[in-house]
């Protein structure tokens, strides 16, 4: 059965006076929503302005037949698919660097004797290599004067219109030109899914993933990619010591996005991309919480791979 939420709801204006409505019942994607998403919802579907105070009353979740197209964001029908690992304690990214310690700097109980009854935080200290989860090079990781993580702009790695090349990373490691030909890169965030992230934080995952050819950075760079991501271990061949798609792309102020994951969710276009970090002076390269931001109900009815999304919706509540 289908899943509809039935609830109470009171609205104050800013401006003076309210509404109220009772047993609402509203079509939901999954098996819960929250009040907060409700209250967004109501408000963008009922045009409202001026809206003060939202309380959500007396919400029950039935299991009923949808009557039209579930509802799973509350306004413009965009979703977000987290494409970034989970960081944690212990956590090896890359093999040979040092795992980031998570810890408390100041931990409840000691906040306790610091604050009024009641009254406690937590601050925590981290203490990584910047090579940790999901991250971002940009120029100043390969070139002593390419541009560090605090002169990138936020255009250049916020909200980029965003393709997707399926390269499964099976049989061959190596991903040539031909991979990229036939495809619209100019000015896009150029997302290369090979199923690699399967093997996250497992022996495998370090040896023997797939990489770009040179000849595909050289590519990717001619044909004006803004940003090149890959959700295996390494953009290039790690075999060696030479990193012939790090030196092109970053030399060409191309930014790259490694060790991304679950771009099996996402559709070959449609959609926006963004892998922020933060502005630090003098560091190339950082994690990221990298996401695609699908743009409409099409383009995620659209996107290649319905089983594995469905595990993901499972997770994020987000994805019907």
């Amino acid at each position: 059965m289908a899943h509809r939420v039935q609830f109470d709801f009171e609205i104050d204006f800013s401006n003076g006076g309210g509404i109220q409505g009772q047993d609402f019942r509203l079509d939901i994607a999954g098996d819960d929503i929250s009040e907060r998403e409700l209250a967004d919802y109501i408000v963008a579907d009922m045009r409202l302005l001026m809206v003060g105070a939202v309380r959500i009353l007396d919400k029950r979740i039935i299991e009923e037949t949808h009557k039209r197209q579930p509802i799973d964001t509350p306004s413009d029908n965009a979703v977000f698919v987290d494409l970034s690992h989970t960081i944690e304690h212990g956590l090896v990214t890359y093999k040979g660097l040092p795992a980031p310690v998570i810890c408390d700097y100041l931990s409840r109980a000691a906040s306790r004797e610091k604050y009024a009854p009641g009254t406690e935080f937590q601050i925590g200290r981290i203490e990584m290599v910047t090579n940790t989860g999901t991250y971002l090079d940009c120029p100043f990781h390969r070139y002593a004067d390419g541009k560090d993580l605090s002169e990138i702009a936020i255009a250049a790695m916020t909200d980029l219109d965003a393709v997707v090349v399926r390269a499964p990373h099976t049989p061959v490691q190596a991903i040539d030109a031909d991979a990229f030909r036939g495809k619209e890169i100019r000015g896009r965030a150029v997302l290369v899914h090979t199923g690699w992230d399967a093997h996250w934080n497992t022996p495998r995952y370090y040896e023997g993933g797939p990489f770009l050819t040179a000849e595909a950075a050289r590519y990717l760079r001619e044909g004006g990619a803004r940003l090149v991501g890959i959700d295996a271990h390494n953009i290039d061949d790690t075999r060696g010591g030479e990193r012939p798609v790090h030196t092109i792309l970053l030399g060409a102020g191309i930014l790259i996005v490694e060790h991304l994951c679950n771009l099996g969710a996402l559709p070959d276009d449609g959609f926006a991309f963004s892998a922020t970090p933060p502005k630090f002076k003098g560091a190339g390269t950082f994690p990221v919480r990298a996401m695609a931001k699908l743009r409409s109900r099409q383009a995620r009815e659209d996107r290649p791979d319905r089983g594995r999304t469905s595990a993901v919706a499972s997770q994020s509540g987000k994805i019907p």
